[in-house]
Formats: C-alpha cells, structure tokens, sequence
C-alpha cells in the first residue's frame, strides 16, 4: 500500500501548489480572499481552504475563480495538474501570466504571436528544401 501513500502524496502537493499560486495571485490583484470567493461564486471557507492546499479544487471551480482573477483557466489547469503543459513558450507565458490586460486582449496577442510563429516557420521551411 505505499502506491497509495505516493499517490495521496502527490494529490496534497499538487493541491498545496494551486492553493498558493491562487492566493499569490489574489495578493498581487489585491483582491481579500471574501472578495475573490464572492466573485467566483464559491463560499469563503471553501477558497480558504483551497489556498492553504487542504482542497483540490475541480475544473470548473479553477474556471470560476480564474475568471474572477482575470486569468486564463489553462494556467490554471496546468498548475493544478489538469492539462499537460504545451510547448514552452516564454511569450505564452508571459500573456497568459499578465494580470493588467483582459482575456480578450490576451487572445488577442497570442493569436498574432501564433501567427508570426507559423509564418516564420514557413519561410525557414521555404529555404531549406526536403
């Protein structure tokens, strides 16, 4: 039985690591932990104990309070152990990171970041004949 001793193990450290990215970046949004659970439509205690890692919260619960930080839900997901992180992309994380421009806006840059990528690729792809 020590695979279910791992296995819990790595269930409470991955909840302890979205418990405090959630809370550092309320902190930095300046949001008290009320605030953010009244906007993300879950009970203070429950964010309370989300962020000191003693629940893992679901999908759809990381979709609400993302949404209330102004963040995107896939950095989330990642943090939580949801979604696999993609490709490293420091750009990408760095939009997806950033707290002073909208969801909109992020997709937006991204989008055009997408396309200047693909764009290059297919000139680098032009030159070097297969």
């Amino acid at each position: 039985m020590a695979q279910d001793g791992d296995l819990q193990a790595v269930v409470s450290n991955a909840a302890h690591d979205i418990g405090g990215f959630i809370r550092a970046q309320r902190e930095a949004a300046q949001v008290s932990v009320r605030q953010l659970a009244e906007k993300a439509g879950v009970s203070n205690p429950y964010l309370s104990q989300i962020e000191r890692g003693l629940r893992k919260p679901s999908a759809e619960v990381l979709s609400q309070i993302a949404k209330a930080l102004r963040l995107s839900a896939e950095v989330l997901y990642i943090r939580a152990g949801i979604l696999e992180p993609g490709e490293a992309s420091m750009v990408h994380d760095a939009i997806i990171g950033d707290t002073v421009i909208t969801e909109r806006q992020k997709q937006v840059l991204l989008d055009i970041y997408t396309s200047f990528c693909q764009q290059n690729e297919a000139a680098r792809e032009e030159l070097i004949p297969e």
